[in-house]
């Protein structure tokens, strides 16, 4: 009897061990994901996702923990994400191949949020008409950047190239102040510099991403091991991008009061960041995203990417080709088919556009 009486007293201790320590279990097993994020219009969506609870809804509903952690040095946040240090990050088109990609990290672009359509852009105030004015000149800009590639293809376009011109690289801190000086006479460069630099007696803008539409693109590009094993995270961060785009979609009160919080967030106000919005195509719609992903453009865009960061030696040492690197998109692989390290993914937008998430 006393043995039956021990173990029914054992027996409800562990129940009452199960049910203390249970929940610490189950909490400590749920998988968490941290992404990083820089300032720019473009992204803001996330850290205002992150700061009303959207980000932490979707994340609940698929059993999960998203952290969005802000890095204020855009480039090193790429570094730390090709590193390891984070399960995605935001980035453009252009550094998504460059770095993490050529850095052999596979990767994919989960979420397409916009291209530059006008937030970046080459001023001047030096005197004549067009991109050919340019021709003998020096031009100021963050060598190796989406500037750069901005640049070489404003030439292209002109009928030049860049040894027509002289590059002068200068840090991003610095550009504005420079183009303040007699010196420096055209700069290239992204919002907010660029409606900064644009405020200078005589500056004119000659060229901007809007004459290149859909090639400057800005997305969020998370590990493709991560995504394999977890889908879970490709649907909350899905569910919530969208979620927040629609809440600040519009002229209502609520939608006017996200999009203050986003401006102050990024350091400026309603007026300064609607102005910084309307020079940025949001893919408003994830059935307008997936019109994008799919469309070839796509792919003849990450060509045009892929040859400018050849020819600059961005693709690494022992690159000898431009396409090095496979781009897998959903019309197509550009470059290597055996060594795809990019992808742009249509899978998750489906889902979105289907409500189905």
């Amino acid at each position: 009897m006393r043995n039956a009486f021990q173990r029914l007293l054992l027996l409800a201790a562990l129940c009452l061990t199960a049910l203390t320590v249970s929940p610490v279990l189950q909490a400590a097993a749920k998988p968490g994901f941290k992404l990083c994020w820089s300032i720019y219009a473009g992204w803001m969506p996330w850290d205002y996702a992150q700061q009303h609870g959207i980000v932490k809804k979707w994340a609940d509903k698929y059993g999960i923990d998203i952290q969005f952690v802000q890095v204020n040095d855009y480039i090193e946040s790429v570094n730390q994400y090709t590193a390891g240090g984070f399960d995605g990050c935001t980035m453009t088109n252009m550094d998504a191949l460059t770095i993490p990609a050529t850095g052999g990290v596979d990767s994919t672009a989960l979420i397409v949020g916009d291209y530059s359509n006008g937030n970046d852009g080459i001023l001047t105030k030096s005197a004549g008409d067009g991109i050919a004015a340019l021709k003998g000149q020096p031009v100021n800009l963050v060598e190796l950047s989406v500037s750069h590639y901005l640049l070489a293809r404003a030439l292209e376009k002109a009928g030049l190239s860049e040894r027509d011109i002289k590059v002068i690289n200068t840090a991003d801190a610095d550009l504005v102040a420079a183009f303040t000086t007699s010196d420096v006479r055209t700069i290239v460069t992204w919002n907010p510099l660029l409606a900064e630099a644009q405020k200078q007696p005589g500056s004119r803008l000659l060229f901007s991403s809007a004459d290149i539409p859909g090639e400057i693109l800005d997305l969020l590009v998370v590990n493709s091991a991560t995504l394999r094993q977890h889908p879970e995270l490709g649907k909350a961060l899905t569910g919530a991008w969208y979620e927040t785009l629609a809440v600040m979609r519009g002229d209502s009160a609520a939608a006017r009061q996200a999009r203050t919080a986003m401006g102050q967030a990024s350091g400026t106000d309603l007026a300064g960041f609607d102005a910084q919005l309307a020079a940025t195509y949001l893919f408003a719609t994830p059935q307008e995203a997936l019109t994008f992903v799919q469309s070839p453009q796509l792919k003849s865009t990450m060509q045009l990417v892929a040859e400018f960061s050849f020819r600059h030696g961005l693709l690494g040492n022992g690159a000898g080709s431009a396409d090095v690197t496979g781009i897998a998109t959903p019309s197509g692989v550009w470059g290597n088919a055996d060594n795809v390290k990019l992808r742009f993914s249509d899978e998750f937008l489906k889902l979105a556009a289907a409500r189905q998430l």
